[in-house]
């Protein structure tokens, strides 16, 4: 599973959180908030069966994120997906580059 935030218009920072299934490509829920007390609420409608099926559910390096899959998905693992790690360090050496 992948919890992301996406700007409702570009440049803007009204957010909406996107969770999806990242192994069927499927979008599953489009939460209109970015607040976690409201993508919380807004999971938390799936029953618990189906919320402790999930193994892995990957994030940005947002905050707020962890304390949202440890109340939704009590089984799963967080995991940082990779372009949000590579980013930071792609802005380091591109900046040095151009020292």
């Amino acid at each position: 599973m992948s919890i992301d935030e996406v700007s409702k218009r570009k440049g803007h920072q009204n957010l909406v959180t996107v969770v999806s299934n990242i192994d069927l490509g499927e979008l599953l829920e489009v939460i209109d908030s970015h607040k976690q007390d409201d993508i919380i609420e807004i999971l938390k409608q799936q029953p618990i069966e189906i919320r402790e099926k999930v193994e892995e559910v990957s994030v940005d390096m947002w905050g707020g994120f962890p304390k949202v899959v440890k109340e939704v998905f009590p089984n799963a693992k967080i995991v940082i997906d990779r372009f949000h790690v590579m980013q930071p360090k792609n802005q380091v050496e591109q900046v040095r580059e151009n020292w």
